[in-house]
């Protein structure tokens, strides 16, 4: 039986139902921006395609991770096909497949210091999805937009959830809320970083087994759910300091979806975690989280 023939691409084709949101103008102006994405798992693959459908015409990428099984569970790219395959190849080839004109540059070695300027230049907005644990290369990232005014996102999927923090030019930075430095342990930098991006903690009261979240061997449950749900926040987001409309919250405000909770959430942390209610927390976690049985819920 013969194949009906395939129509020839077209941009504006393809991505005319965003038109009512976005105007053609801005459309248009989606279309020449590029945008950074650190992290091709667990939320970076569903950022890529979410801001690809989009309409968003270039990308620098970053990973040096393979896909395994464990995560089908949640990454967009992970399937049988793609199993011992880069992670930084098979989502530019997905993205590719919804946009053929996209100008992708991809990092296979990940983002290090030595190539931390190439991967920023001519961002304009960085997104985050490193591995939780990275924090050595998160803050270098985080750091560096600080220092050229690039806008950067970080959206969270904590259980069946999402939290989001934005860092804006001229605002508080990643390293001012989180207040990492001085940290003598991964576990506290983990504790810290799991208080900073949800102070709400909706997502505490449904971890039904916490013996499946381990600080110390990197382990934690994930949802698809919360990285869906992430990926249209993030892109929202994003959308929204391309076009310049629309409010965009800045740490130390942030906000917190859970879904299984049916719960929305503005979070508000003067001083990041050196807010007194911050503190707390953290010294709350540490005796929870350090237990060799938990670890972060996310």
């Amino acid at each position: 039986m013969q194949q009906p023939a395939v129509p020839s691409f077209s941009y504006h084709e393809a991505f005319s139902r965003n038109i009512g949101w976005v105007t053609r103008e801005e459309q248009g102006t989606l279309r020449g921006k590029r945008v950074a994405i650190a992290g091709m798992g667990g939320v970076g693959g569903s950022h890529l395609l979410t801001l690809t459908r989009l309409g968003v015409g270039a990308f620098n990428v970053a990973d040096f991770d393979h896909f395994n099984l464990v995560n089908f569970n949640r990454q967009a790219g992970a399937r049988t096909s793609s199993l011992g395959r880069p992670k930084a190849e098979v989502l530019p080839e997905m993205a590719r497949d919804i946009n053929p004109e996209l100008d992708i540059r991809v990092f296979p070695e990940g983002v290090h210091a030595g190539n931390l300027s190439a991967f920023l230049d001519g961002v304009a907005v960085y997104v985050d999805a490193l591995d939780y644990f990275a924090f050595d290369a998160r803050r270098a990232v985080f750091a560096e937009c600080h220092r050229r005014g690039i806008p950067a996102i970080t959206v969270a999927p904590l259980g069946m959830g999402a939290a989001l923090l934005n860092f804006l030019p001229g605002r508080m930075s990643f390293e001012e809320y989180f207040r990492l430095e001085g940290c003598t342990t991964e576990e506290e930098m983990a504790i810290r970083f799991l208080i900073g991006l949800s102070p709400a903690l909706l997502q505490r009261t449904y971890l039904v087994d916490p013996s499946a979240a381990n600080l110390a061997e990197h382990r934690g449950p994930s949802t698809p759910m919360a990285c869906e749900l992430a990926a249209g926040i993030a892109a929202t987001e994003a959308l929204k300091m391309m076009l310049g409309r629309g409010k965009v919250l800045a740490a130390p405000w942030g906000m917190h979806f859970d879904a299984y909770r049916c719960r929305l959430v503005r979070t508000w942390r003067p001083f990041g975690n050196a807010n007194p209610l911050q503190k707390l927390a953290i010294a709350i976690a540490r005796r929870v989280l350090k237990s060799p049985r938990r670890g972060p819920a996310g």
